[in-house]
């Protein structure tokens, strides 16, 4: 078939005429690429015969490298754009931006541009061609990692098949689910459903349940769908529960022999009054010379578990314990974690040490490090002890009062030196036996925490200090922080200018210094809760890395994490390494250490994901009887849907819709924080004092919806 005049065609359709009219369509729609049903439509082209054609020359072409296939089967013509790779940030409205170090300005991604791709996916991305003034655009062309296959939902049973409605609001596709598939879970239960099939022409991914979790709103259930939410365990295997109950929990004589014995010196550990597990102790004695021994003491769970064992696999994929409102999800199973590992009193305990000869101006003259073997006199909780501290009396307290001296005396040369003094106010809940808070408190962080603090920071310090310098260039693994973006800093200083703050002095101090003089300000007033939430959101993250860029939010050129391997693996780590050292011995093998690195970093923020999210579904729960009462708040958020409210006495976050805004017309200002009236020019912006009504806690989204009073 050749074509003759406008539209019109007769019998005899060349190749050569299909090859040039599919480059003509293709050129036309570089944006988005075309499969060849689309290109056949274009041209008008109903047979189906002539359709396989148009198929068989846009794989020939593709081999010829002319075109490229962006997605299976669309096609477009090259150089068409260029590739970037990123990760997948999934808005509520359905379309999505691309983020990642080397992306300078985020990438807008349409809703049909997708093709298939998920919030946290990492992806390769087409970029389109810009117009002058535009936001980049582009295309998802390739999915390169998968952020997670399994999600939480709510089942929905029809007739002849099955959905989950997943509660993640960055999903924004329900799960299909054949009723063949469904594993006894029932309408209007909680599940976790896992995709086993999803590819472009299909609107919604397939999937199937894994796991039932319960009736939704039940304590269990929803503290369960949180774990499973973040796809973090909260079961250990019976394999590993079983590998754990072979260890030996008796000491034997030649491994005391082999060890430094400190069972005879007055030890003691201080934790919350709820803790179960007990992984660092202190010592204190006082030395011929008139100069002070202070040991940090820390369970020796690298000598239990074995590098090739079960429990070391475990421990690896975990890698931390992670912390719910009314529970802990440890790392090790509690045999380990809450027994034989665990720094109980009147108990002979195995650890690893970090021993400081100090005098009493708190500088360290020597140090040593290595295996111990301790017998803890006394468990304090943290009240207990700064009882003793404010009193002066009590259990212990010459060897307290002398450590809270040094304490605070390193407390305040690391001030000097640049550390940041971020304390924000941890949340803590009242439950009944169902799991129904009853009451929000905030927990105090008084002297006693600060003693634990700096000897921690003390013996993390030295440690990497002792590898990186005395070692040099040898693996290690080193918790590292890194400058903030000075973008960010000049936006929060803007924005506390609103309150009448200054981040910097008339005399130019440093941004440590200026920083820390603003948290002393903002401290008991009602806007230091959001001024030091911004002022953590304008720093960078912490993360492990076996490159040493040092910490700056501590001001250590230095720093590991050696004192938490109960709950933390890269202590596992470095107690290894350390060793490994100390021993004479080279591991080496630098790359393996960094992949663990970044998989505990992963694991770390989604364990703090998941206490939030906890923290979250209480707060909403605490407020589910309070609907019709007014409280007063702070705006601790503005978005173009609408401002969130922080009530300032139990810091329960809500929204107000901007549609509940009735008054005018409002426009949302990114660059001030703001919502703007059109009219009025009324204002709300960031850090705004207001009266709210609560209207509604949802507990199926983790939302309490306000209004303003």
């Amino acid at each position: 078939m050749s074509r003759k005049g406008k539209g019109k065609r007769k019998s005899g359709i060349s190749a050569e005429w299909i090859r040039e009219k599919i480059l003509t369509v293709l050129s036309g729609n570089n944006r988005q690429g075309l499969n060849y049903k689309q290109v056949a439509k274009r041209l008008n082209i109903t047979d189906p015969a002539e359709k396989q054609l148009v198929a068989e020359m846009l794989r020939s072409l593709k081999k010829q490298e002319v075109v490229e296939e962006v997605y299976p089967g669309k096609y477009r013509t090259r150089a068409a754009c260029s590739y970037v790779n990123g990760t997948v940030d999934m808005t509520r409205m359905g379309y999505a931006f691309i983020t990642g170090d080397d992306i300078k300005e985020d990438i807008f991604v349409s809703g049909r541009n997708l093709n298939t791709a998920l919030h946290g996916d990492r992806v390769k991305v087409c970029l389109f061609a810009r117009k002058k003034g535009a936001r980049p655009e582009g295309e998802v062309v390739e999915i390169l990692e998968r952020w997670r296959s399994s999600f939480v939902g709510t089942v929905e049973v029809m007739p002849g098949f099955a959905f989950l409605i997943p509660d993640n609001k960055n999903m924004h596709s329900d799960l299909f689910i054949p009723l063949s598939k469904l594993k006894g879970a029932r309408q209007g239960q909680k599940a976790v459903a896992k995709v086993i099939e999803w590819d472009s022409r299909s609107r919604n991914p397939v999937a199937e349940i894994i796991n039932v979790l319960g009736e939704p709103g039940m304590h269990e259930t929803e503290m369960h769908a949180i774990l499973a939410e973040f796809e973090l365990p909260y079961h250990f295997s019976e394999e590993v529960v079983k590998e754990a109950g072979k260890i030996p929990a008796e000491i034997t004589e030649k491994e005391i022999k082999s060890r430094r014995d400190f069972r005879s010196v007055p030890t003691f550990t201080i934790d919350p009054a709820d803790a179960r597990d007990f992984d660092d102790a202190l010592s204190l004695q006082k030395l011929d010379n008139g100069n002070w021994e202070a040991a940090i003491h820390i369970a020796d769970v690298t000598f239990y578990v074995s590098p090739d064992s079960l429990l070391e696999a475990e421990a690896q994929q975990r890698a931390t314990s992670v912390y719910l409102v009314d529970r802990v999800v440890p790392m090790l199973p509690e045999r380990l974690s809450n027994d034989i590992c665990s720094l109980g009193p009147g108990k002979d305990k195995l650890t690893y040490s970090a021993v400081f000869e100090m005098n009493d101006r708190a500088e360290v003259l020597n140090e040593w490090f290595g295996r111990t073997i301790i017998n803890s006199d006394r468990q304090f909780s943290y009240a207990e002890a700064q009882n003793v501290i404010d009193t002066g009396s009590g259990a212990m307290k010459d060897q307290l009062l002398v450590l809270h001296d040094l304490a605070q005396k390193l407390r305040k040369k690391r001030f000097a030196s640049g550390s940041f003094a971020f304390e924000k106010v941890e949340v803590e809940f009242d439950l009944d036996e169902a799991g129904r808070p009853l009451a929000i408190k905030f927990r105090d962080m008084g002297t006693a925490n600060q003693l634990i603090e700096e000897f921690m920071l003390l013996a993390n310090r030295r440690v990497a200090e002792f590898v990186s310098r005395k070692l040099r260039g040898r693996t290690f693994v080193y918790r590292v922080h890194d400058k903030p973006d000075p973008e960010k800093i000049t936006n929060f200083a803007n924005f506390i200018s609103r309150f009448g703050y200054r981040l910097e002095g008339n005399d130019g101090v440093p941004l440590p210094k200026a920083m820390n003089r603003l948290l002393t300000s903002v401290a008991g007033r009602k806007e230091q809760n959001i001024i030091e939430t911004l002022a953590l959101r304008a720093m960078a993250k912490a993360v492990y890395s076996t490159d040493n860029i040092g910490h700056y939010g501590l001001a250590f050129k230095h720093y590991t994490h050696f004192t938490s391997p109960i709950r933390r693996y890269p202590d596992m780590m470095v107690h290894r390494l350390l060793t490994a050292y100390l021993n004479g011995d080279n591991p080496g093998e630098r790359k393996k250490y960094e992949k663990m690195c970044e998989h505990s970093s992963k694991m770390e923020r989604l364990a703090a994901e998941a206490e939030r999210a906890s923290i979250k579904y209480k707060q909403v729960e605490f407020m589910s009887d309070k609907t019709g009462r007014k409280y007063e708040g702070i705006i601790s958020g503005v978005t173009e849907w609408g401002i969130y409210v922080e009530i300032i006495e139990n810091q329960c976050e809500g929204m107000i819709n901007i549609r509940e805004l009735d008054d005018d017309f409002y426009e949302y200002d990114e660059d001030n924080y703001c919502l703007r009236g059109r009219s009025t020019g009324r204002v709300y912006t960031l850090g705004d004092k207001v009266m709210i009504e609560v209207v509604k806690a949802d507990l199926q989204k983790k939302q309490l919806d306000y209004r303003l009073a």
